[in-house]
């Protein structure tokens, strides 16, 4: 893979793309695999990733880069980006690795280095107190030096105030947010008239606070007659045994637990719950992955229930494709985490920069507010309102797999998650309070 030639920041950004050989000599081959198509010759458009690619939270911040690698990949597959020939004509996209080291301290540093290394689109996700820092940092920026704007790209960060209160015109988020998620999560748990005591447990911080206060407010409106036994939250990142916690919540006879614990937070959670005999629910937002399932076992089977903008087994026939296609690029069981979101942020983002006809980040946000997207029978769109995108959501229930509805299972544990709600974008969608101030479009 040829990169430009750089300097200074640049090419240290490039050294760091550089230091995973293994994904590189893929994406080569998988770019020879596809048809033919005339290859991208103009210089690279940097997506600069912050995000946690060493600590606690590794093993998500590798899990993003594969997925926004592959989506990369079939963008520039196909011929890559379509520009004037002025403004470079076919380009590839190409990622830019930063490492926040799960800090925002560090996150905040290494958006400084890709603004240094000429980034114009910043791409986060994980951790909504980190995207908030970045959101205030990029909006600082963007005031203080208009003739160098960026354009920063949400994948999973889900604090609802970052579209409603906080919005930005220079910020998107491509995931639904946590009231979003949790609305779906409460059309199952409401039917649910065996369930009378459940525990709120979730990571001290931004997020995870406003995963829970909506749920308190959802189950006083929805199930007044379920009792909240205790609402707890611990530090983020800095548990290595939950088994005090996991101890606490089956001594409160709770019958369910509702987290938004993601990562290394939630696996070693679900797995010490385990250990101590709970034997109740996890209603969660992100229990069908990373280590997850297979922590659970046999106990999780019909007991865990996840929401997600896509599952593996969503019954339809381009999900399949689109599941297995990722399957065949990233075989490892271990690798086995894909993202319908990530796969539409950048086709949005390429179509977007095909509109505006340059690179320019303001005329590639205004362009972004208005994009509409479709990828294995997948659809989304961007609100203008709030830059929340609009797709739908699923809720699952963890299986055992190999059924008609559980063809697939998750990172070769024996356990997939079978489809048993679906909202459709209309369904799904929410009022935003945003009040959006955008600057003046370029005449």
């Amino acid at each position: 893979m040829n990169l430009p030639r750089l300097t200074g920041a640049r090419a240290l950004a490039a050294a760091v793309w550089m230091a995973v050989p293994m994904l590189a000599a893929q994406a080569h081959n998988v770019q020879a695999a596809q048809p033919a198509a005339t290859a991208p010759s103009g210089a690279p458009i940097q997506l600069a990733l912050v995000e946690s690619l060493s600590g606690p939270f590794a093993n998500t911040g590798e899990a993003v880069f594969r997925n926004l690698l592959w989506a990369t990949e079939r963008v520039n597959a196909r011929g890559g980006v379509q520009l004037p020939p002025e403004h470079g004509g076919a380009r590839p996209l190409q990622i830019v690795r930063f490492d926040s080291k799960g800090q925002t301290e560090e996150a905040l540093a290494a958006l400084q280095a890709a603004k240094d290394a000429g980034a114009q689109f910043v791409l986060q996700g994980n951790s909504s107190a980190t995207a908030e820092a970045i959101l205030n940092a990029v909006d600082k920026n963007n005031r203080r030096t208009p003739d160098k704007p960026m354009v920063f790209l949400n994948y999973s960060a889900v604090d609802p105030a970052l579209t409603n209160e906080k919005c930005s015109f220079w910020h998107f988020r491509f995931d639904a947010h946590a009231d979003m998620r949790m609305n779906a999560l409460m059309e199952v748990l409401q039917a649910d008239t065996e369930l009378k005591k459940v525990y709120l447990f979730g990571q001290d911080y931004s997020f995870g606070h406003a995963v829970l206060r909506e749920a308190r407010r959802q189950l006083e409106l929805r199930r007044p007659d379920i009792e909240i036994v205790a609402e707890e939250y611990h530090p983020i990142g800095r548990i290595k045994d939950f088994a005090p916690y996991g101890a606490k919540i089956k001594a409160s006879g709770a019958q369910a637990v509702i987290t938004g614990n993601w990562g290394n937070d939630l696996t070693l959670f679900v797995k010490a719950a385990n250990e101590v005999g709970f034997a109740g629910n996890f209603y969660t937002f992100y229990g069908n992955a990373l280590g997850a399932p297979a922590a659970i076992g046999d106990a999780g089977v019909g007991k865990v229930i996840a929401v997600a903008d896509w599952l593996p087994n969503n019954p339809t026939e381009g999900s399949a494709a689109f599941y297995k296609a990722f399957r065949e690029r990233f075989p490892r069981p271990a690798d086995d985490y894909v993202h319908m979101r990530m796969q539409l942020l950048i086709e949005s983002l390429a179509a977007a920069i095909e509109q505006a006809g340059s690179t320019d980040p303001q005329a590639v946000a205004f362009a972004l507010e208005d994009v509409a997207v479709s990828l294995y029978g997948q659809q989304g769109a961007m609100r203008a309102a709030d830059h929340q995108f609009q797709q739908s959501l699923l809720v699952g229930r963890m299986q055992k797999s190999g059924s008609a509805s559980v063809p697939f299972d998750v990172e070769g544990s024996g356990y997939g998650f079978e489809v048993i709600r679906h909202f459709t974008p209309e369904q799904a969608a929410m009022p935003s309070s945003c009040e959006m101030q955008r600057p003046a479009a370029a005449s």
